[in-house]
């Protein structure tokens, strides 16, 4: 498997280092190299990578703000800088990696390595999706990628850049800085449904439906005005009167 990856930093030395170990890396091609984000981002909604190596102190326009707004797609973001302390605002964009400079070559490819894991993963998982015996989807919790059975979801909890997954059997739900969006298209649709802006559900997780709401255990979960229709079709085609 080959990545296409950016580099983007606006020291000429930091982005020659970064292209040399690009160049010596196998599975990684060099598809744009950017002295600031302002630069590349005419570049990435046409053509996003695999990855981004992307410095954070920059001018115009630092690399977390440009990790917010660039288009939601495969694209990772392996920080590249020699500030520590945005280490934890980086897990709120979802990055895989965080590499204090200055760093060494097999600091940068177990980064690296890390991405690959992370596509090739999420390629399984999205394989998977299409296949019906499908029975697990991957999601990044706490820098790891975390398997779990879909037979064990109950619910899916979405706020406003993170999301909550319920599990059978397990009394904390595993959290996710991920879309509703992005979560409801990696999962089978015959499996689940939406019924809240808030809501994904396991179809055959539903015991007990009470005023237009489901109920698991002492969780009222409603079922909003849009997604109504939808799931009285559901319950209907399989309610016997």
């Amino acid at each position: 498997m080959t990545l296409t990856c950016y580099i983007i930093d606006d020291e000429p030395l930091a982005l020659g280092l970064l292209e040399s170990y690009v160049a010596k890396t196998p599975f990684l091609e060099l598809t744009g190299k950017f002295s600031s984000a302002l630069s590349a981002l005419e570049f990435i909604r046409e053509t996003p990578p695999d990855v981004i190596f992307l410095d954070i102190q920059m001018a115009e326009l630092n690399g977390m703000e440009f990790a917010r707004i660039i288009p939601e797609n495969k694209t990772r973001i392996i920080f590249t800088t020699a500030f520590e302390h945005y280490a934890l605002e980086s897990y709120k964009v979802n990055a895989l990696e965080y590499l204090l400079k200055p760093f060494s070559y097999s600091d940068f490819l177990m980064a690296a390595n890390k991405s690959l894991q992370w596509h090739q993963l999420n390629d399984k998982a999205l394989n998977d999706k299409n296949n019906i015996s499908s029975d697990c989807i991957y999601v990044k919790s706490e820098y790891r990628l975390v398997q779990i059975l879909l037979s064990k979801i109950l619910y899916i909890e979405g706020f406003k850049d993170y999301l909550k997954i319920y599990l059978d059997d397990e009394t904390q739900p595993i959290v996710s800085h991920i879309t509703m969006k992005a979560m409801e298209e990696m999962l089978p649709n015959q499996l689940f449904m939406r019924i809240h802006r808030s809501f994904i559900v396991k179809k055959n997780k539903i015991k007990v439906v009470e005023n237009n709401r489901i109920v698991f255990g002492k969780t009222y979960i409603p079922v909003s005005d849009s997604y109504k229709e939808t799931f009285q079709e559901f319950l209907e085609k399989r309610t016997l009167v």
